[in-house]
């Protein structure tokens, strides 16, 4: 069934109901069982906290420090928001935080909104592309309608090439397995104009619905009894 795009997209419409309603069971066939022992629901609400945080912070100086490989190894797959205060939130997704992005991408949305959005506990980010492009993986599209809990906020395009700012986040968070917090500014004038450069890491179940459709889910505590707070979902229309 295709995917329509619409102001008010409907996260319940059949075609991505199966993906919404994961019971935790990987459907890549590729890795096997992937351990769900993680900090996942405190991640997303220390992100909360990060308006009141600031870059006297010296936590991921300190892990990037001496550690160069990731603390955490197994199949998960490696998510990244960040951005500016002021800015733009960018979406970074990593098979293994050691190597960079497989996919990278601008979202049409500013850091303080989406901070807004956590505090409806559960956040799903949808990512459409209405191209199908033969031989080409679903995350390998360039042009994307973006829809926050529900709501179609704007198209984006997918990076093809990682700017400088990207890069040093990137860079910075190397040896961070998951966490939030707040990043120096490289100068004083990027932090007077944009403000500080927020982020929340964390690891996530991959699951391939088809391929048309995959979604990443974070990993929660294991025995917390809670779902998963954030999913993105990434659909190609047919």
């Amino acid at each position: 069934m295709p995917i329509r795009s619409s102001p008010f997209f409907n996260m319940e419409s059949s075609a991505v109901l199966s993906m919404l309603r994961h019971t935790g069971k990987s459907m890549d066939s590729t890795h096997p069982k992937k351990s769900s022992g993680s900090i996942g629901g405190g991640v997303l609400k220390m992100f909360k906290l990060l308006p009141m945080l600031s870059s006297g912070c010296k936590m991921v100086s300190l892990l990037s420090r001496g550690h160069r490989k990731p603390l955490l190894k197994d199949f998960a797959t490696t998510g990244t928001i960040f951005g500016f205060r002021k800015g733009r939130v960018f979406l970074a997704i990593q098979e293994d935080p050691h190597c960079l992005p497989t996919f990278i991408i601008e979202l049409p949305m500013l850091t303080s909104a989406l901070q807004k959005e956590m505090a409806s506990e559960t956040v799903r980010i949808a990512l459409e592309s209405e191209t199908k492009t033969p031989r080409k993986k679903v995350l390998e599209e360039f042009v994307w309608g973006i829809y926050c809990n529900g709501r179609k906020i704007g198209y984006s395009i997918r990076r093809k090439n990682m700017s400088d700012e990207e890069m040093y986040v990137i860079d910075a968070l190397r040896g961070v397995s998951m966490g939030a917090g707040v990043l120096p500014c490289r100068d004083q004038y990027e932090q007077e104009t944009e403000g500080e450069m927020t982020y929340m890491r964390a690891r996530f179940d991959r699951v391939v619905g088809s391929k048309d459709s995959e979604a990443l889910y974070m990993i929660n505590p294991e025995g917390s009894g809670q779902g998963t707070e954030l999913s993105i979902f990434f659909l190609r229309s047919h």
